[in-house]
């Protein structure tokens, strides 16, 4: 240093930056190892200092401890008259992020990030909006003559551009105070001067330069150099307090960012470090989309069996009570010979109070034929109240009326199916069929009823008078059922007991069963609930799987990018920047494998239907999936994330 005409009346006394008192430091409990042992020191504002020692003096150590990131285990360490000895994590993150700039020997750069992005870490957690930091930052990069490299990923630099992307982000912030662990060990001869160089403007600027070296020649660019051993300093060339014709370069005004700005940026970093790893991602992706698109299929199936149900039963309606053949708590198939009822039941049942029609029933297989067409169907013989009863109107022509059921008429009234299949788009009204050889008039043709979610077509159905069908078609005069309508739905218990009441004084003794329709919808809904809850439960298991996958992906995570964590801690990341940041990777691994879950499940759901069964989607269960999907990634996100922000900064960035 060229120190001509220097006069000590030049000398500047100023209060000092840092101060060390009496600074220990142990590593180890059961065997503990002292690293430092009662080192003080003093260094002021502006001066360039290198503290020059050979591999294990405790350098580095000093160094750590220096640039908060690591705590002595005794002593006082001040900076700018404050005892940060005993500061909190995030206490030392603000510090080091407003006032230090790191530039190390390995460059600590982000391999995913370019150039650019590197820079702009700092300023990231210092709050600076997007715009004003990436123009903060390519000012740098350009200043330091990499205008043309901005956009390039560290593999793509050489050292000294490396290098020089490390002293660009140690400026970001304002870089007040830079320290520089072995800049020149990774680099050659004229990178390292080229380094060296840069280092010595910095300090003629006002910066203030601690530098870490073994190497004497490269100490010699300081104004002051310390020499420490085993743990000590054993020689110190004393504080440069030379005057300052410049300041630091200006650090940017901070502000402290939204909520909506941090989640923006995290989510940011989150796709691109995830894009890193593209397969990992999509077979963690899988979990989570199988166990939505489940959700999503087997609520939609559940719905849809419940409504079908609900829809089957309701047709009949639920103000009505079913009276069927056979003691009670004995089941009734089809085709039993029970024969218990007949159609003057119904008759005496439509005489009592609160009922509004007693419809009696039997069904069978017949045979129809029109001119050369011959059609296979099911024919029920019923009464003329079955139009109002069941809620089902004719479309064209009548409905055979109580005279033609007591004449025995062989008129009939035919499904929209029937129709097509025997009359070929023809009016069917007016027309003659033969009902097993029986020859009847069509006399109206019944609204359309559709087919059922299980495959059932309810318009494939002729009904003749009760008379005629027991009389003509079946052989006997037995019925099979008697649907009771009721007017008071109020009043169902009470008519469900005098319809009991009244059948067994006909009959002398209870051999037939009453099932009140209100209940079994009650019956069959709560059923249906628990049976999509089931549903739900078991696909549920898919998502738990995907949760493990997400939580075993961030595990991964942690452990491969413990460097870049202790970079981020080191250029200021707070705890709660860490944590926040691997959260939202999991939540948008969640989140993205939700989206497509859905439609996937909703995908699933629509050959469902083309094979023929009861499905509904609502926008319920495909919202729950999604929120579940979300909530898995934050509850099985979280140990992760919870781990890479309670690493410590030197352990972390010791991490090969």
């Amino acid at each position: 240093m060229n120190v001509a005409g220097f006069r000590p009346e030049d000398l500047t006394v100023t209060t000092p930056l840092i101060e060390l008192r009496d600074i220990g430091k142990t590593y180890g409990e059961e065997v503990p190892v002292e690293v430092l042992k009662n080192v003080s020191l003093t260094i002021h504002p502006g001066e360039f200092v290198a503290i020059m020692g050979a591999s294990g003096s405790g350098k580095s150590t000093l160094m750590n401890i220096l640039g908060c990131l690591d705590k002595p285990t005794r002593g006082t360490y001040l900076f700018d008259g404050k005892n940060v000895s005993r500061f909190g994590r995030d206490e030392l993150a603000r510090l080091r992020r407003d006032e230090f700039g790191f530039v190390f020997q390995s460059y600590n750069l982000i391999s995913t990030a370019t150039a650019v992005e590197n820079v702009e870490v700092p300023a990231i957690y210092a709050g600076l909006d997007a715009d004003a930091r990436k123009s903060r930052a390519s000012r740098l990069l350009t200043a330091l003559g990499l205008s043309e490299r901005q956009t390039h990923r560290p593999s793509q630099l050489s050292g000294g551009q490396q290098q020089r992307v490390s002293i660009a982000r140690a400026l970001m912030n304002g870089g007040r105070i830079i320290l520089a662990d072995e800049p020149t060990g990774a680099l050659d001869s004229k990178s390292g001067a080229e380094v060296m160089a840069l280092l010595a403007e910095l300090a003629a600027r006002g910066h203030t330069i601690i530098l870490i070296t073994h190497d004497r020649e490269v100490a010699r660019h300081a104004r002051r150099v310390i020499e420490i051993r085993d743990g000590e300093i054993i020689s110190d060339s004393g504080p440069d307090l030379m005057p300052r014709t410049s300041e630091p370069l200006k650090a940017p005004a901070n502000a402290r960012p939204s909520a909506l700005a941090e989640v923006a940026e995290a989510a940011k970093m989150a796709l691109r470090a995830l894009r890193t790893n593209i397969f990992r991602t999509v077979l963690t992706l899988l979990g989570i989309m199988i166990g939505v698109a489940s959700v999503v299929a087997m609520l939609g199936v559940g719905e849809g069996a419940q409504e079908e149900v609900m829809k089957r039963i309701g047709s009949m309606g639920s103000n009505l009570l079913v009276v069927r053949p056979g003691a009670p708590n004995q089941r009734f198939a089809q085709g039993s010979s029970v024969r218990t009822l007949i159609p003057a039941d119904a008759t005496a049942l439509a005489e009592l109070p609160n009922v509004k029609a007693a419809m009696p029933e039997r069904q069978g297989a017949v045979t129809l034929r029109t001119g050369n067409r011959d059609y296979a169907t099911q024919a029920t013989a019923t009464s003329s109240d079955l139009p109002e009863t069941r809620s089902w109107p004719v479309e064209r022509g009548l409905f055979f009326t109580r005279p033609d059921e007591q004449s025995y008429a062989t008129v009939a009234v035919i499904g929209k199916t029937v129709e097509k299949n025997l009359f070929e788009g023809q009016d069917a009204v007016g027309g003659f069929l033969l009902i097993n050889n029986v020859p009847f008039q069509v006399i109206g043709v019944m609204s359309a009823k559709g087919a059922t979610g299980f495959g059932t077509d309810q318009d494939d159905v002729v009904f003749v008078p009760i008379t005629t069908g027991g009389m003509r078609l079946f052989g006997e005069t037995f019925i099979r059922s008697i649907t009771v309508a009721v007017d008071d739905t109020t009043q169902m218990a009470q008519t469900e007991n005098a319809v009991t009441a009244l059948l067994t004084e006909r009959h002398r003794v209870q051999d037939f069963q009453v099932r009140n329709m209100a209940s079994i919808v009650e019956t069959m809904s709560a059923t249906q609930q628990t049976l999509s809850i089931l549903l739900a439960s078991i696909a549920s298991i898919s998502l738990l799987v995907g949760g493990i996958g997400i939580m075993n992906i961030m595990l991964m995570s942690v452990t491969e990018r413990t460097r870049e964590i202790g970079i981020r801690m080191a250029t200021g990341a707070a705890t709660r920047n860490i944590l926040q940041q691997f959260l939202t990777e999991s939540v948008v691994v969640a989140a993205f494998g939700g989206t497509l879950g859905v439609v996937l499940g909703f995908g699933a759901g629509f050959l469902i239907l083309w094979a023929g069964l009861p499905l509904k989607f609502t926008p319920g269960p495909a919202v729950m999936a999604f929120g579940c999907a979300v909530l898995t990634g934050v509850v099985f996100g979280f140990a992760p994330a919870l781990k890479a922000s309670r690493l410590n900064p030197v352990a972390a960035l010791a991490s090969d």
